[in-house]
């Protein structure tokens, strides 16, 4: 399905990975039906009633994936219903995984309800009647959809059917990384080549897949290659996430998440780099940050190469200047500047 390829005349469509149309560029008049048209178009047929016609605001950002897609909504309250009649218009047969970003829904589909709040998922499909309350709480509402294909993979035989708008975890485990993932991939997305986008789209499923596989209780079931996907996304995560402890290496790495060093070290043998040199590389880009962040100029820098676990003063120096070309100093100096680019400053300071 093409990305907002018919609604960019109006909409003020953005070139790129991400596609971003909205009703700032439509005459107020036409911004509430030029706005039902699009979601027909992109998500499904349905009937839209909003008390905000006469003022309505919408915007969408898409990402288009190899196989699925992810777009972030942003709109006036309003309401959604599909019927039998719309099914049979049109009927895409995709699954949507929604992820609510502020403000309240309420999902009817089937024979389930979830009343969701800011954070929640749930499941819809495009194959049944559906009612979608987005609530007024005086704000826009915001999130995010997925569109997964039908069948979604593993989950063949309509099972994934029995999820429709009930409320899914998502405080741990691959529910916990799928909800960030959608969070910020409109935003990653922009500084993306086309090999990493694919190679982002890949986790997502991958993740999409294993939350509901786990919810439904066949995870088993899953390919190999899938559950190895989720454990490196939950350990780069990891990762991610203690950066600043000193202890952080592959055997505390291996031990948290109950696997072997061997088989930490093989699952990083399809990663661009291994698990120490990622560990280097992002504790490197966490120094580099703070480093040209104005707000801590007064932070020495051992202090800084500390709080990202460089206890080592010369050891910091030595790989920062192996990745960057200039020293910490340096880079500070020339942030402090205001020139953009550290390695115009040391030469200019030659």
């Amino acid at each position: 399905m093409p990305v907002f390829t018919e609604m960019s005349g109006q909409g003020g469509m953005e070139p790129g990975p991400v596609v971003t149309v909205g009703t700032d560029s439509v005459p107020v008049p036409e911004r509430f039906g030029w706005w039902s048209e699009m979601v027909g178009h992109e998500v499904m047929p349905v009937a839209v009633r909003s008390a905000h016609t006469a003022a309505f605001r919408g915007r969408a950002e898409a990402v288009e994936l190899p196989h699925s897609q992810v777009t972030a909504f942003d709109f006036s309250p309003m309401t959604a219903r599909r019927s039998p009649v719309h099914i049979r218009r049109h009927d895409p047969e995709n699954y949507y995984l929604l992820l609510v970003r502020d403000s309240s829904v309420r999902l009817e589909q089937a024979r389930g309800v979830a009343c969701l709040q800011a954070g929640d998922m749930a499941l819809f499909s495009t194959s049944h009647p559906l009612a979608c309350e987005f609530l007024d709480h005086g704000c826009q509402t915001r999130l995010t959809l997925m569109r997964l294909p039908r069948p979604v993979p593993a989950l063949a035989g309509g099972r994934a059917d029995r999820l429709l708008a009930e409320p899914l975890p998502h405080r741990a485990g691959s529910a916990a990384l799928l909800g960030l993932y959608l969070a910020q991939l409109p935003q990653a997305a922009r500084t993306c080549g086309p090999a990493e986008l694919a190679r982002l789209g890949a986790i997502g499923m991958d993740l999409a897949t294993t939350l509901l596989a786990t919810r439904l209780g066949v995870q088993d079931s899953l390919p190999a290659e899938t559950r190895n996907a989720v454990l490196l996304a939950r350990i780069n995560a990891f990762i991610d996430h203690h950066l600043g402890d000193p202890e952080l290496c592959p055997a505390a790495i291996a031990a948290h998440h109950h696997v072997s060093v061997r088989t930490l070290h093989l699952l990083f043998q399809s990663e661009p780099e291994t698990v120490s040199a990622w560990i280097r590389r992002r504790r490197l880009e966490r120094c580099h940050a703070d480093l040209t962040d104005p707000r801590l100029r007064r932070r020495s820098i051992s202090a800084v190469a500390a709080r990202w676990g460089f206890l080592r003063p010369a050891d910091f120096s030595r790989a920062f200047r192996a990745a960057y070309g200039v020293t910490p100093r340096e880079l500070r100096q020339a942030a402090l500047r205001g020139l953009p680019d550290a390695r115009r400053a040391a030469q200019s300071d030659k």
